[in-house]
């Protein structure tokens, strides 16, 4: 497990002693170092100095899931799979963008965009809360919607009308 603090991190290595022969289990159960980026592996004095073996080491694969909420009549996909951008043909749609400020909007046909940059609060009028898009959001906003835009990065997206 790692921990960032300031320009080290430190390290906590649990050996897995199902591995380890008998002789080099004891005593080698836990290694607590600290790590400077760029720098060899320090030992604290008083602990055992162990010689570690860095061996390479994969690639952890990070899949954000695709997720949907629907609140106060939008719609918004998280993370969408690029066959969907590129079923709707996303990347040819226009692009718009603003950047950080507040306005009314209201919605004369249904909207569909595609966040690129930003991240905005959008109070649906009558709503008791906003709905927060942020980059990497496919939206739905339904034709008829007044709201307010509070945008506190600025935006960037594609975005279609019906």
């Amino acid at each position: 497990m790692a921990c960032a603090s300031g320009s080290s991190t430190s390290l906590l290595i649990l050996l897995n002693q199902s591995r380890l022969g008998p002789q080099s289990q004891k005593g080698h159960q836990r290694i607590d170092s600290s790590i400077s980026f760029g720098a060899s592996l320090p030992f604290s004095s008083a602990r055992r100095r162990t010689k570690v073996g860095l061996r390479r080491m994969a690639k952890p694969i990070v899949k954000a899931e695709t997720l949907t909420i629907e609140k106060s009549g939008i719609k918004v996909v998280r993370n969408p799979p690029e066959s969907k951008l590129t079923e709707l043909g996303v990347r040819k749609w226009p692009k718009w963008g603003c950047p950080p400020s507040k306005f009314p909007w209201t919605y004369s046909a249904k909207e569909t965009c595609y966040l690129l940059e930003g991240k905005v609060k959008v109070y649906p009028d009558g709503a008791e809360e906003p709905v927060e898009i942020t980059a990497g959001d496919l939206v739905e906003f339904p034709k008829g919607m007044s709201c307010t835009w509070d945008v506190s990065v600025g935006v960037d997206k594609h975005y279609n009308f019906e």
